[in-house]
């Protein structure tokens, strides 16, 4: 056997074994089913908002690491009752909801109650530098990295520039006028269209609902252009915005999210970008950010 031949043979060799025992494709829900329990972490009662409405509670993350101002004034506001009998009075399809006081004289920027703040600066983004940050190795339109920081979807300009929360489906926003500096919270939205990611960088945004958005997504329309009920009846009431930590422990939703930094998720979300099974035909080899799902369970 000629040398050449030789390399080439003991090269497809040593390949067997590496063929021969490949993994099978694993779903998405194959590998959560496997995953350890060291993969999720717990919502902080401190972060999370629990909007309730007549059809039910929608669980919603605050964001502080990207708006700590923001964040602390939605705290007392929930703290203080600002949002009970208020309501959703914009429904605009496949773009947001919208709550707050409706009848406050700028809807954008109602005086809220108490001793919340009532002028906050823009908080679009924050330094990139000390956020972990787990990339997805996908190109995106908006951003030249993309990925997500503790659970919530990013983009950045680089390791040494901005970092921002990207408008996907779920995403909650401050609600503003023209200035920059124009939202304290008291107005907010949530994303239920297709990922306006044009917003990204131009509006705080200040967490993201991570069970309940079905019940966002169902609220009737209100008239073009931009959703805004005409008739107050249309509204659709909120009881309450309260604080979890609030809420006494045997009344919280128990609820576990799937660590972004965790290889699980690396595995879940490399599941869905490359889908090799019985009905998918030709792999896509690409995610889009705003499709990465972020998964829930309830503590077993």
């Amino acid at each position: 056997m000629r040398p050449t031949t030789r390399l080439l043979a003991c090269a497809l060799l040593a390949a067997l074994p590496a063929l021969a025992f490949a993994a099978p494709y694993r779903s998405a829900q194959q590998i959560l089913d496997a995953s350890p329990a060291s993969d999720w972490r717990t919502l902080d009662p401190a972060n999370t908002l629990y909007l309730e409405l007549a059809s039910g509670r929608v669980v919603i993350e605050l964001a502080p690491q990207f708006a700590p101002e923001h964040a602390a004034n939605i705290r007392t506001l929930a703290r203080e009752h600002f949002w009970d009998n208020t309501s959703i009075y914009r429904a605009q399809d496949n773009f947001v909801v919208q709550f707050g006081d409706a009848d406050a004289d700028d809807a954008a920027k109602a005086k809220p109650m108490g001793s919340a703040k009532t002028h906050l600066p823009a908080e679009f983004a924050r330094p990139s530098r000390g956020l972990a940050f787990s990339r997805l190795p996908d190109s995106d339109g908006w951003a030249k990295e993309v990925g997500f920081v503790d659970g919530f979807p990013v983009g950045r300009d680089g390791a040494n520039g901005q970092t921002w929360l990207a408008h996907c489906y779920g995403a909650v926003g401050a609600g503003r006028n023209n200035a920059p500096d124009s939202s304290v919270g008291a107005e907010l939205y949530v994303v239920i269209g297709q990922s306006p990611r044009q917003l990204d960088n131009n509006i705080t945004v200040v967490g993201r609902v991570v069970k309940g958005m079905e019940l966002l997504s169902a609220t009737p329309r209100g008239p073009e252009p931009m959703g805004f009920y005409e008739d107050a009846a249309q509204r659709t009431p909120i009881r309450a915005i309260k604080l979890a930590s609030e809420v006494p422990e045997g009344e919280r939703t128990p609820l576990q999210l799937l660590r972004t930094d965790s290889q699980t998720f690396r595995d879940v979300a490399e599941a869905r970008r490359n889908r090799v099974d019985d009905f998918y035909k030709r792999p896509a080899g690409h995610i889009d950010l705003c499709n990465v799902a972020l998964p829930v369970r309830t503590p077993k």
